[in-house]
């Protein structure tokens, strides 16, 4: 039996995009795995607390300017993270956050982004 995709919006699965995470006293540059109009899922080294608020700094490719990168500032929360471990020890922390109050603008510069990758 085949599942049904239950997103609501597309998404691109092993993109790297860089990302900047900003929590109180963290901050971690790291990459997206995946992306899509709503949110990210990414890699970090500590583990974040489940509904937390945070900054990001996308750094996406301008489609109006060839090789030119954008950068979007957007809020996030950390909606879903599962620790990775190797022999027993947590070896990085895989993290899904959603993008809270995102501009259209921005919205449009994601989705845009997405179509041109293919996404799913």
């Amino acid at each position: 039996m085949v599942s049904k995709e239950r997103r609501k919006f597309p998404r691109v699965k092993d993109e790297s995009l860089s990302l900047k995470l900003k929590l109180d006293d963290f901050d971690s540059i790291t990459h997206t795995t995946n992306i899509s109009s709503s949110g990210v899922y990414c890699k970090v080294d500590k583990e974040l607390p489940l509904m937390s608020r945070m900054k990001l700094m996308l750094m996406i490719p301008d489609p109006a300017r060839d090789g030119v990168l954008k950068d979007l500032e957007i809020n996030g929360v950390v909606v879903r993270q599962h620790p990775v471990t190797v022999d027993g020890a947590v070896k990085h922390y895989d993290v899904a956050i959603f993008f809270e109050d995102l501009s259209e603008k921005d919205k449009d510069t994601i989705a845009g982004y997405i179509k041109r990758k293919g996404g799913e």
